[in-house]
Parts: structure tokens; sequence; C-alpha cells
């Protein structure tokens, strides 16, 4: 089995060290990280220069250092790998739990492995347990084996709680946060702005943060696809567009032609989405 390992934090950081020594134990490791840290990128991509890696060491194991994102990582090791089973993205230094995951260079790592059409894994742990992993070693090792033997989930979103108990499978804590703005001042009297982000709802049972707060290794299966089905069927009902006309004179699939002048109508530079030339 082929493991690709990266994260956000920076291909030096302890977590991501303490992440490959596991998984080497399930296949052979190949780290691809950012040369230095990227966190809260989010799923951007580096699409107005080119990039480029060099090798490093990390213990054992084969490293390389990007520069660019998370996501530019992952995509650049799946094109230079033959194969890639399944990337694990981590371990990072604090936790992703309900709304972070919009903005997560580590979750967004696993995302361009299932974008990739390879199974993606984000997995965090409090950042205050820096740089003493070992504890969580034997709980990373039954979280690797249970999603490699269990159904083949396309992408996945691992918090660790500072001393855990079990695991469990959960959904998003989904809640309304501050989001305030706190103004401060350089050395030279110039206005500068801080971006603040605090929960002001509870989590709810069977969430991922509920989890971690009580002690549980949390586990929440994505997708890719943020539809929201049931808004979807309500609007269409209560509110429907062109719809019936669009189905009845357009074709079910458009032509070569067509399809690739929406592309051409797209970002100047588009994602990154499928490897070629792999190696």
């Amino acid at each position: 089995m082929r493991i690709l390992v990266s994260n956000d934090d920076g291909v030096y950081s302890p977590g991501i060290a303490a992440l490959g020594e596991v998984a080497s134990e399930f296949g052979t490791v190949r780290v691809v990280a950012p040369d230095v840290e990227r966190s809260s990128m989010g799923h951007a991509i580096t699409a107005s220069r080119p990039l480029s890696y060099r090798s490093t060491k990390i213990g054992t194991l084969t490293a390389f250092r990007v520069n660019g994102t998370p996501a530019d990582c992952v995509a650049i090791g799946a094109h230079n790998w033959d194969k890639v089973d399944i990337v694990l993205s981590g371990l990072n230094l604090g936790l992703n739990l309900g709304n972070s995951i919009w903005h997560s260079g580590t979750l967004a790592a696993a995302k361009q492995a299932a974008l990739l059409g390879v199974r993606g894994v984000a997995l965090s742990a409090p950042a205050s347990i820096e740089p003493h992993f070992d504890h969580l070693k034997g709980w990373l090792r039954r979280v690797i084996q249970t999603l490699l033997t269990g159904p083949p989930l396309p992408l996945v979103n691992v918090n660790f709680p500072r001393e855990p108990k079990g695991l469990i499978w959960t959904r998003v804590s989904v809640r309304r946060y501050d989001g305030r703005i706190v103004p401060t001042k350089d050395p030279s009297g110039r206005d500068l702005f801080w971006f603040t982000v605090r929960p002001i709802e509870g989590a709810e049972e069977g969430t991922d943060r509920w989890a971690v707060e009580q002690g549980w290794i949390s586990m929440t299966p994505l997708r890719l696809d943020l539809t929201d089905e049931q808004q979807l069927m309500a609007v269409r009902t209560q509110h429907p567009l062109d719809e019936a006309t669009a189905t009845a004179t357009s074709p079910q699939r458009s032509s070569p032609q067509v399809a690739e002048s929406v592309r051409d109508d797209e970002a100047t530079a588009a994602p990154i989405s499928s490897p070629s030339g792999s190696k």
C-alpha cells in the first residue's frame, strides 16, 4: 500500500513525523508537505507561478518540501507517484471541528485527494500536546486500521481529544460564531486587525465537537457535494424556475465543444483535479 502523508503545519512539524511513523506500519509512506506553515489556507491552490519541491529527511521516511499549499502538495505527490492508495493529512497541531473544516488546510489536503479519486483522511490533535504525541500513537494505529479495513470512505475528518477513551462516528458541529475583528496598532502607529472566531452556541450530542469535549475520538465522514438536497427539493416545488423547459430543450449531455467553452469561462487557471504523466 502506498500512503501519501501531508499537512498544513509544514514538513518539519512534529505532528507529521508522528503520523508518518505510524502510517509506515501499514505501507510505504512518502511525505509531501509545505516547506513552511500554511495553516488556515483552505483549499487554496497556486495558479500564478510554477511549483517546485526538494527532498528532505524526516527520520527514515522519504520526504519532500513544496513551496506551495497543502492542496498543491497532494496534487504534486499524486502526480509523481505511480499510484497512491490513501492520503493522510496531519497530525495537525490544533483541532479542526465544526465550521473550521471550511478553512482548514489540513482538511484541504484530504479533500484534494478525494478530488483526485484517492481516499483522503484529515487528522488533528490539540495544539497543547505538542510535541508529545507518543500517547496518541496507539490511537492513530486504531484509526488507520479502522479506515483501511472498513468501508472505503472517500473523505474523513478525524479529531483526537487530549486523552482519548475510544472512537465514535460523528457529524459536523454547525454552530454560530461571532467572527469579531480586534483592532490594534503596529509600533509605528498604523492600524492592524486580528480576525478572531469564537463559537457562541453549545455543541449538540453526536457532533464532532461534542465527541472531543467528552473525550472521544471523532470520525466524521464528509462528502464533496455540498448540495442541500432538502432545500433544493423545497425550492423546486415552492418556487420553480425554468427546470421544465431546460429539461425538455437541452440534451442530457453537453457537446465537447460546449463543455470546453464553459471550462474556458471558469477561473483563469483551473485547479489540478486529476493526475497526469505519473512517474
